[in-house]
């Protein structure tokens, strides 16, 4: 049986009980009164606990003790000595293995729901894959599905559909959108001889290509690899309630014992009053804040975190996030916009109406930026005829009887570039800007510097980090001019350019070794670095499969909320380590007036009011949980 359906025929089962706790000061008793209460607990003790007895017997025989342990001696002797001393006439509190059972489960459902979120990464990688191709077979252009291209086939693809597998172009050119595996946000002009991924995006020409890497061997295939070894790589977590377990239990069994041998044998007390004292012992230093402790924690900072668009997936990144020494980010989309824009016009208004205008039937991926800007400033397109674009240099067409263009340097020949506007072109050329000229007839009229610029709040973030003593790293696909441009703009501490998609993830296996490491990403290419990080943090405008490897998800896309997602799970993994010592100083605290150590001056616990212990242990771990609700969380 699942967790969840324990989890539900333990709290189906143990309802009953709490109404009749809840209406016992009113005279109102649950019908059937303590036979009710013992089929309803039997119930619960063989369906919903039996794992737990199961895995306390399995860790006896290797004589070690952990949270099932705890959980198991508890409800065990709850729900014997209910047993007797319903047949002794005496109170019993059968509710109390009861809810034992159900409190703990309640975590287990709740940190399984969060686990099992993550483990759809790897479905969803396969998913970007091409299902079929359109392939040369015996002269013929035939689709074929994907499982069936060998190495050697000649495929074609259109306009926007996605490439099958990796090869080289033999025919034709186009423009390729490599974003969701490169992480570059310029689409990449291909022509014959280029090498083409697979899983990415033809833009706007057809092409041929001849297949050289299909199946397993593809880039894509190869990712999906690394993100499966990143998350194998991940060693356990040791919980600490089982760190604790493994002394707490001995302790409280030889407790419960010599409570019942020091009243029985040496003090003289009755059988029932000894077995009293022993019992109370046991049941005061029953777990059920301990099954509280985590979850409740976890509900209230993961809902908090929730209503700041800040998604923690599971309860491992909350362990992590305190020790976490650097914080690496990608580039692209995520320090950055992820689009190019136009950052810099040198010259009058005539540059940008002539560069958009002849940009209109331009298919260059810096076209989309100009026109873009030019919507922004409600620049109207001007009239022109003569329309030409010159492959790898850029377009002319004549405007008004003369000859206008707008390229790179590679068109102008002998265009002269006066002084000024050769210092601004090398200035801008050294922030990693592209730079685009815009000319009529024999003259250089201005320039256009694009780029994709960073996102505002990039740099405030990036500050808060370093004030609270992390490094930061950028890693990425992007050449070292570029990315060192972007890191000092943003103040980021070290950067790692040039680095292939497959190498993302071995890059912070060698920064972890001076630390816990915690990776923003947000693209295909980022999946294998957010499961190896020890924090993966996921920008929500990212893919798919950067989300659902990411530990934490950013939704709303600002780097300020790593700052504040850190903090946040700082706080509620302090909570939790908070909401564990209450749980277990109740405990310590009730058991000398459990065993009777306190008997001579009239102060006794008997099971029942151990019982009544535990609820106020519970109490004050959901309280201390609700509190977190209070704490600050700033980028400050």
């Amino acid at each position: 049986m699942t967790i969840t359906k324990r989890f539900w025929t333990a709290l189906i089962f143990s309802f009953p009980m709490l109404i009749g706790m809840i209406l016992m000061p009113f005279g109102i008793m649950l019908p059937g009164g303590e036979w009710t209460q013992f089929v309803l607990t039997t119930i619960v003790m063989a369906v919903a606990a039996r794992p737990f007895l199961q895995s306390a017997w399995a860790s006896f025989k290797k004589h070690h003790s952990n949270m099932d342990t705890l959980v198991a001696i508890g409800t065990i002797t709850a729900y014997v000595y209910s047993i007797y001393a319903m047949f002794t006439r005496q109170a019993v509190f059968f509710e109390s293995a009861a809810f034992v059972i159900t409190f703990v489960l309640l975590g287990q459902v709740f940190e399984e729901r969060m686990r099992n979120n993550a483990s759809n990464a790897i479905e969803k990688l396969v998913d970007l894959q091409a299902k079929e191709a359109e392939v040369m077979r015996d002269g013929k252009l035939v689709k074929v599905p994907l499982s069936d291209i060998v190495v050697g086939d000649i495929i074609r693809v259109k306009p926007g559909q996605k490439i099958a597998v990796d090869g080289v172009i033999t025919e034709g050119n186009s423009t390729v959108d490599e974003s969701m595996v490169t992480g570059e946000s310029m689409p990449v002009v291909k022509k014959s001889g280029d090498k083409v991924i697979g899983s990415t995006i033809n833009s706007n020409g057809t092409f041929m290509f001849k297949a050289e890497k299909v199946g397993g061997d593809t880039m894509l295939s190869q990712i999906v690899e690394l993100v499966k070894k990143a998350q194998n790589s991940h060693a356990p977590i040791q919980n600490l309630t089982d760190k604790v377990s493994e002394i707490f239990v001995p302790v409280v069994l030889i407790l419960s014992i010599l409570t019942f041998l020091v009243w029985y044998v040496f003090l003289g007390a009755t059988l029932a009053n000894a077995l009293i004292f022993a019992v109370s012992v046991v049941v005061i230093a029953c777990p059920c804040a301990l099954g509280l402790a985590t979850p409740t924690a976890l509900m209230v900072g993961t809902g908090r975190g929730a209503k700041m668009d800040i998604l923690i997936k599971n309860g491992e990144v909350l362990e992590e996030v305190s020790d976490i020494k650097t914080v690496v980010f990608d580039k692209t989309g995520t320090i950055t916009n992820g689009k190019p824009e136009v950052t810099d016009i040198v010259g009058n208004e005539q540059v940008l109406t002539i560069a958009a205008t002849l940009e209109e039937s331009s298919e260059h991926p810096l076209a989309t930026a100009i026109l873009n800007q030019a919507k922004k400033q409600n620049i109207s397109s001007l009239a022109f005829n003569n329309f030409k674009a010159i492959e790898g240099k850029g377009v002319e067409a004549t405007i008004n009887g003369q000859k206008a263009f707008v390229g790179n340097d590679k068109l102008l020949n002998d265009v002269h570039i006066n002084k000024e506007l050769k210092t601004e072109m090398i200035r801008l050329q050294n922030e990693a800007k592209t730079v685009v000229f815009v000319g009529s007839g024999n003259k250089i009229l201005g320039l256009i510097a694009i780029q994709d610029a960073p996102k505002s709040t990039s740099k405030e973030a990036i500050s808060a980090l370093k004030k609270r003593g992390l490094r930061t790293v950028m890693l990425t696909g992007d050449n070292n001019r570029v990315a060192q441009a972007i890191a000092q703009e943003v103040g980021i501490d070290d950067v790692i350019a040039d680095v292939l998609p497959g190498d993302k993830a071995d890059h912070v296996k060698d920064l972890q070794k001076n630390g816990k490491v915690a990776f923003v990403g947000d693209g295909i290419n980022d999946a294998p670095a957010l499961t190896m990080a020890d924090v993966g943090i996921a920008m929500g405008s990212g893919t798919d499969i950067a989300i659902e490897s990411g530990g934490i998800v950013l939704m709303k896309n600002d780097l300020r909320d790593v700052v504040k997602a850190l903090e946040l799970s700082r706080k509620t993994f302090n909570r939790i380590k908070l909401n564990l010592f209450w749980a277990f100083i109740y405990n310590v605290l009730g058991i000398p007036v459990a065993a009777g150590l306190f008997f001579a001056i009239g102060l006794t616990l008997s099971p029942e009011l151990a019982g009544l212990a535990m609820a106020f242990s519970s109490l004050s771990v959901v309280t201390s949980s609700v509190l977190l609700n209070k704490s600050k969380i700033s980028v400050a």
